[in-house]
């Protein structure tokens, strides 16, 4: 069967720390697989090879490069989270954004209640939707 999974590469050797953070914010997320580079590389030892993980029944899948590239992640792709109350969208919205770029604020801004655009510490962009 085609499968469709967001694939998130991370070239600082934080994929773990970020997938983490990650399940730690949505409750029944967890990681379901994660296979480390061993001494033989291409990554350095103990770093994540290919993680897999599911936040609100979305699997994910993660990395951290062995390459290094002349581009990080984009704003232009981002996860887009629909909450169920404004609780959940500030909640989210303040974890999502400490230590990351709010690019645009928590506002109404006519196509929701609420809603918040951010790239957290990171560099993944999160779209927070209260309908």
């Amino acid at each position: 069967m085609t499968r469709l999974r967001p694939f998130l590469m991370f070239q600082k050797q934080n994929a773990e720390e970020a997938m983490n953070f990650y399940v730690s914010l949505f409750p029944g997320a967890k990681v379901t697989d994660i296979q480390r580079y061993g001494a033989a590389g291409p990554g350095p030892e103990g770093t994540v090879m290919r993680a897999d993980f599911t936040l609100a029944g979305q699997d994910v899948i993660c990395i951290d490069s062995p390459v290094k590239h002349a581009f990080e992640f984009t704003p232009s792709f981002s996860f887009f989270i629909d909450c169920e109350s404004e609780a959940e969208l500030r909640r989210l919205h303040a974890a999502l954004a400490a230590g990351g770029s709010e690019l645009m604020p928590v506002n109404n801004y006519g196509f929701s209640q609420l809603f918040a655009w951010v790239q957290d510490r990171f560099g993944v962009s999160w779209q927070i939707n209260l309908p």
